[in-house]
This record gives C-alpha cells, sequence and structure tokens, in this order.
C-alpha cells in the first residue's frame, strides 16, 4: 500500500507540473478574469479528473482507449475546442486591454464549463488514468485501498491548483500581469492552438 502511495503521489505531481492545456487555460483566466475565474476553472478541471476516474474505476476507460473509433472522435472533439478557446483568446487579445479591473471583468464561457470540458476532452486524460488504473491501481486492489489513493491524487490536484492560482493573483505578478493582458491572451491563444493543432494529429 505505500509503495502504491509513493507511486501516485510522484506520477501526480509530476503530471500537474507539466505544462498543458488545462494549465495554460486556468493561467489565461486567472490573470484576465481574476483569482475566482481562475479557481473556477481549476474546479472544472477538477471536475473532469473525478469523470476520467469513474469510467476508469467502471472499466470503460479500457474500452474508449481499444475503441479507434471512440478514441478518434475524444481526440478530434478535444482538439477542435483548444482551438475554439485558442481562438477567441487571441481574438480578445487584439482588443484594448480593459480599464476595469480585472476582477470584473466577465469571461466569454463560464470558466467552470470552460475547464470542466477542456480536461474531459481531452485524450491524454483518459490514457493517464487508463495508465494509473491498470499500472498502480489494479482490479485486486481492495476498495479501501483504492479511495485512499484516489483521494491522494485529488488532494495533489487540489493543493496545486490552489497554490497554482493564488500565486499568480499575487499582487506583484497580477500587476505585470494585467500591463501584459494583450501579450497574454495572444500568446495563450496560440499555444491553446498548438495544443488542439498536436492533439488533433497525435498518434495513441
Amino acid at each position: 500500500m505505500l509503495d502504491q502511495i509513493v507511486a501516485i503521489v510522484a506520477i501526480t505531481s509530476l503530471v500537474m507540473v507539466s505544462p498543458g492545456p488545462d494549465m495554460i487555460l486556468v493561467l489565461r483566466n486567472t490573470v484576465v478574469s481574476g483569482r475566482r475565474a481562475g479557481l473556477h476553472t481549476s474546479l472544472g478541471v477538477l471536475a473532469g479528473n473525478m469523470v476520467h476516474i469513474t469510467y476508469c474505476v467502471l472499466g470503460i476507460g479500457l474500452l474508449i482507449s481499444q475503441s479507434i473509433a471512440a478514441f478518434a472522435t475524444l481526440r478530434y472533439a478535444g482538439a477542435a475546442y483548444l482551438i475554439y478557446l485558442g481562438i477567441m483568446s487571441f481574438r480578445s487579445g487584439n482588443n484594448p486591454p480593459e480599464t476595469r479591473p480585472v476582477h470584473q471583468h466577465p469571461p466569454r464561457q463560464p470558466s467552470f464549463v470552460q475547464g470542466f470540458v477542456n480536461n474531459l476532452l481531452n485524450p491524454k486524460g483518459t490514457l493517464f488514468y487508463l495508465g494509473v488504473f491498470t499500472t498502480v491501481i489494479t482490479p485486486d486492489t481492495p476498495l479501501s485501498a483504492m479511495a485512499v489513493l484516489i483521494l491522494a491524487m485529488m488532494t495533489i490536484s487540489t493543493s496545486f491548483w490552489l497554490l497554482f492560482v493564488y500565486t499568480l493573483d499575487r499582487p506583484g505578478i497580477r500587476g505585470i500581469a494585467q500591463r501584459s493582458q494583450r501579450t497574454i491572451n495572444r500568446v495563450s491563444g496560440v499555444v491553446l492552438i498548438a495544443f488542439g493543432v498536436r492533439v488533433a494529429l497525435s498518434q495513441r
């Protein structure tokens, strides 16, 4: 059990600090729309994680990964959503920065929904959790131990997003971010589009 916990902590920590679409989206929403938007986006990402975990526990994740059609549909849907978010972000960068406080800047789409859909449609999430549930957490793992391991994963993920958002919301960092809002929108847009193209072209 201790070996499984160490493995879960190590794997989850490495995945969390690796830049990806979720991190770019949380960063962009926090900088542009404030801490509350960043926290809501993070909550949406965590909700998406729970969906991935749920279908892996039920064994559906294995079926998705083995079905070429299902996996391709998931991949292209995720790629299209990333490209859509990227275009919206880039277009926002073409507009002059808002003069009102950034915390009052209304998002075009609820931040929670953005985080949830972005995470849910990311095929890498399916493969990550499927990998965890076939190597570290196996069908032989007792339910009590499985619950502890899942709790460990979610605790690490939640702690990371809280630290990430509150760090971005520090006055010094926020001041720099506000002055660079247009650049951040454009860079985030390009990165999200790049991630979308990469997902669309990626193989299993």
